[in-house]
């Protein structure tokens, strides 16, 4: 009677095999075409399943215990664009490439003036602080720029000095001045910079038509800055079509930080404006200076300006901030609100904004948050510069 064959020596047998063989490699094959840096240890895993054996270690390594020896693991890198996530095995952020800011929805508050919340020692070092200059600027006023007026009703003052790039920019026409306004007719400030060749535009929504362009250099908006867009899908904020944030703005109007020509397009039938710059790509401050008598809103339009990082791309900033109220939309007892008014002001001194002058308007009422106390106005100018731009 002659032998029987081993199973394992019968051609269907071998052809399970083969076939069991073909498969891990078609595996392989798509697991070493996803990930490049698998390719060594998966060449090594082919060879050693080939050769019936376990694969050799690199040197330094352990093995894995159990089944998750053998899975690959997956990170899911979120683009710009929905549905677009792929998965990959390489780093999120190569080294020294850009990283996304993180969005803040609030400031970061100073430590209270006292161990305990005292509106004293809050109203002490608030008024204190605005009170002193942080650098010294030897040249405030605009006698030297053309077509000044002493007809100015307020102290509107710029840093003129040389080792900051506004007299520059002066000089070369190619400033730019934001002014923010409600119903003010003190606008000489405005045409003096206007007159001086600097690209002024004045929002208020008072005026009678949304775009009036005076002379050469000078418009007028019928916009009102804003600490937030208006909802279109909500009915009250309709009758605030015309307010908008600051971002916004200079997205709308063009303004970008790296260009070589300067174009403004408010609309295909109002302003359209090209200013021709030096040859090569020109970086400067989106806005030069900015001027804001907002009544009370400056408060939650410079938080903005901060949380958004518009605030950096400012040369100077000249604000009319007012004391004798919280603000709008500024909420907590009487200490609180002067904490938040300093932790925003310490904001700015953290991006290098530094304060070269206050004015105490001695015309306005004698008040602080409704008390006549503190020997404080109820209005002060503050004047800061950005000491980045050189």
């Amino acid at each position: 009677m002659p032998k029987e064959r081993p199973l394992w020596r019968g051609p269907a047998f071998r052809l399970c095999l083969l076939s069991a063989a073909l498969f891990l490699c078609l595996q392989l094959g798509i697991r070493r075409s996803w990930c490049p840096e698998e390719k060594p240890r998966v060449a090594a895993a082919a060879a050693a399943a080939a050769a019936g054996r376990a694969p050799p270690l690199a040197r330094g390594t352990e093995p894995l215990p159990g089944p998750a020896a053998g899975r690959r693991r997956v990170t899911y890198v979120r683009s710009g664009r929905r549905g677009s996530a792929a998965p990959g095995c390489c780093p999120l952020q190569p080294p020294g490439g850009r990283r996304r800011k993180t969005v803040r929805w609030h400031i970061e508050l100073q430590p209270w003036a006292s161990p305990t919340p005292s509106l004293n020692y809050e109203a002490l070092r608030f008024l204190k602080y605005i009170s002193t200059s942080q650098i010294a600027c030897e040249h405030m006023n605009l006698n030297s720029l053309r077509g000044y007026s002493e007809t100015t009703k307020k102290p509107w003052s710029v840093c003129l000095d040389e080792r900051f790039s506004l007299i520059h920019r002066i000089r070369s026409k190619q400033c730019r001045l934001y002014s923010l306004g409600l119903g003010n007719d003190d606008n000489q400030f405005e045409i003096s910079m206007a007159n001086s060749g600097c690209e002024v535009h004045r929002f208020d929504p008072s005026i009678k038509s949304a775009h009036i362009q005076e002379g050469r250099h000078l418009w007028y908006h019928r916009l009102s800055i804003d600490w937030r867009d208006p909802n279109p899908a909500i009915a009250a904020h309709k009758l605030h079509s015309n307010t908008k944030k600051l971002g916004t703005i200079l997205n709308e109007f063009g303004h970008q930080k790296e260009q070589q020509r300067t174009t403004i397009s408010v609309s295909s039938s109002c302003i359209q404006k090209s200013t021709a710059l030096a040859a090569g790509t020109v970086e400067s401050s989106l806005i030069d200076v900015l001027k804001a008598d907002v009544e009370s809103a400056e408060w939650k339009i410079l938080e903005n300006l901060i949380l958004e990082d518009v605030v950096e791309q400012i040369g100077q900033l000249v604000f009319e901030v007012h004391i004798h109220w919280p603000g709008f939309e500024v909420s907590g007892n009487d200490s609180t609100v002067v904490r938040y008014w300093y932790s925003l002001l310490r904001e700015l001194e953290l991006k290098d904004f530094r304060l070269f002058y206050t004015y105490k308007d001695l015309s306005k009422p004698q008040m602080f948050l409704k008390k006549e106390a503190f020997n404080a106005s109820s209005c002060y100018t503050l004047s800061w510069v950005n000491t980045r731009w050189k």
